[in-house]
């Protein structure tokens, strides 16, 4: 695990020139900083949010600083708003370039609470944080799988940044279902960090600690007094960080701000470590007997296509010529 320093984070921002970055939840923030940081180094923006007020001043603040954004109101539960969003990034702009899935709540659903109806049998709970956090999530991924190949040329920066939490690692009592959002958060980039490196896209998922932002309860902020915050302006800063560094070995990787120190990065093979390391080892002995199976099975189906019938008829004669071998072999030793 390594540590990237502030003075670092914006080192690669020539990349971001004439980019397009699409970006949910941007009307305040953690979003509507990064929004902000991305359209000062030349980024075109284009902001998702269903609070129109706080995006369209999120838009008028970068514009009146020089920069290029665009507003659409969008609900990410809503596919044909997200679908909306990222046509409205190609007809103004031409390319999906960057893509922000930041849009997300806290823990609104409460799970842990069981309500009764009036027979006293327990209701259907709301799974409203999960919905947003992970449905919502996942419909901006599956259109960026996309939109980031139209126009694609060779060499263009791509790349996909997702959010999670210091809950992607550990248990928030009272906040099973945020904990079970962010938990997923990880296991998507981790999963596809393989196929996205062979499309030359980026691929990364960042984790603050808590942030002094709207999406923290009051309680929370009261619970937490004392106890240094991360800054809002180092996680923008670790977004774009994760989005522009151009060396290979940053590909698919975990960035992680504790409290107030500083961003570190988190190496794919780190991942195999400890408890994970055991789960890894043994998945991957499972993985190369199902390997093994599938070669023996390419290599049957390609000899029934060479010879067909033939290789029957060789089957046999193989077996046939084995049983007499043994044969000869149980006669011999009689005899001796």
């Amino acid at each position: 695990m390594s540590h990237v320093p502030d003075d670092v984070l914006f080192e690669h921002n020539a990349r971001i020139r004439g980019k397009v970055v699409v970006i949910t939840g941007a009307a305040n923030g953690i979003g509507q900083e990064t929004a902000k940081r991305f359209a000062s180094y030349g980024a075109k923006v284009v902001i998702g949010d269903r609070d129109t007020k706080g995006g369209e001043k999120t838009v008028g603040d970068i514009e009146r600083d020089g920069g290029k954004a665009v507003f659409v109101k969008c609900d990410v539960l809503s596919w044909e708003d997200q679908l909306s969003m990222f046509e409205t990034a190609i007809s103004k702009y031409g390319s999906v370039d960057i893509v922000i899935p930041n849009a997300g709540v806290t823990e609104i659903s409460h799970f842990h609470s069981v309500t009764l109806d009036a027979s006293g049998k327990p209701m259907i709970p709301k799974l409203s944080t999960l919905d947003i956090n992970l449905t919502g999530v996942l419909y901006t991924i599956h259109l960026s799988l996309h939109y980031l190949k139209v126009n694609k040329k060779a060499g263009d920066l791509k790349s996909l940044i997702l959010i999670g939490s210091m809950a992607s690692w550990m248990p928030i009592p009272g906040a099973a279902l945020y904990a079970a959002s962010k938990h997923a958060i990880l296991g998507i980039m981790r999963s596809l960090h393989p196929g996205l490196e062979l499309q030359g896209v980026r691929v990364g998922v960042i984790h603050p600690f808590f942030a002094d932002t709207a999406i923290v309860p009051l309680p929370v902020k009261v619970a937490l007094a004392g106890i240094p915050l991360t800054p809002v302006p180092r996680i923008a800063g670790a977004i774009f960080h994760a989005a522009t560094n151009p060396d290979p070995e940053t590909n698919g990787c975990a960035w992680l701000l504790l409290d107030d120190g500083p961003v570190f990065r988190i190496k794919p093979e780190e991942f195999k470590q400890g408890v994970y390391g055991m789960i890894d080892n043994r998945a991957n002995a499972a993985l190369q007997v199902a390997k093994g199976l599938r070669h023996y099975y390419r290599v049957g189906r390609d000899l029934w296509r060479i010879f067909g019938k033939q290789l029957v008829v060789l089957g046999i004669g193989a077996v046939l010529a084995k049983v007499a071998w043994d044969r000869r072999e149980l006669l011999a030793d009689y005899i001796r």
